[in-house]
């Protein structure tokens, strides 16, 4: 009878496949997009999210896009940072480590792929930079995907544990959403980040085990 795993490397398997995956999700979506691939799907579901807009939803989205600009983001982890430090000294370097990463990982893509901002929408100045993929999904989605696992982290029920998960993923694709509807990225440079973000956070995961 063959031998059985031992349980840590049962556990860093587990840890590779969803890496592995994010990753490949994310090098079939950036080849798609680096050949125009995505065009099609992006305009139309830029239309389809701008015959929504309305006065009040475009004073909200803009409100929760500020929520994943570097500025916002910077100012919250400092708090977070500093509500850490004494208690968790490795999970607040972890952190620090993870949303800085985030950041670097989103500017090295950006000059590596060089896709074009699309027209914004309500007479908004464009962005400066690159569009793919979008740093406020990428950043966003580290920053409360790491809040989300750390805080999941010190509970040992499952419903608290999911009721964080969740507790981030509003934040996240609310964020993700605002910018398409300001036109400020394509759908795939928003679904790009997240797919980023999601093999980055996977891979520090496994980098910590």
């Amino acid at each position: 009878m063959p031998a059985e795993r031992p349980p840590h490397r049962r556990s860093w398997i587990l840890g590779l496949l969803p890496a592995a995956a994010a990753l490949l999700f994310f090098a079939w979506l950036a080849e798609e997009v680096y050949h125009g691939g995505t065009q099609q799907f992006d305009e139309r579901i830029r239309m389809l999210v701008h015959a929504h807009a309305s006065p009040t939803l475009t004073v909200a989205m803009r409100g929760i896009s500020l929520m994943g600009s570097p500025w916002f983001l910077i100012a919250m982890g400092a708090l977070v940072i500093f509500l850490m430090r004494a208690e968790r000294p490795r999970r607040t370097l972890l952190f620090a480590v993870t949303v800085a990463g985030a950041e670097v990982l989103d500017q090295l893509l950006k000059m590596v792929f060089h896709r074009p901002r699309p027209a914004t929408f309500f007479g908004l100045a464009e962005p400066m930079g690159y569009s793919f993929p979008s740093g406020h999904a990428l950043v966003s989605c580290a920053f409360f995907g790491a809040l989300a696992v750390f805080a999941a982290a010190r509970t040992g029920r499952r419903a608290r544990r999911w009721l964080y998960y969740v507790g981030a993923a509003i934040p996240i694709a609310a964020i993700g959403l605002s910018r398409i509807y300001l036109g400020m990225h394509y759908p795939s440079d928003v679904l790009g980040g997240y797919t980023g973000a999601a093999a980055w956070l996977f891979s520090v995961k496994l980098a910590r085990r």
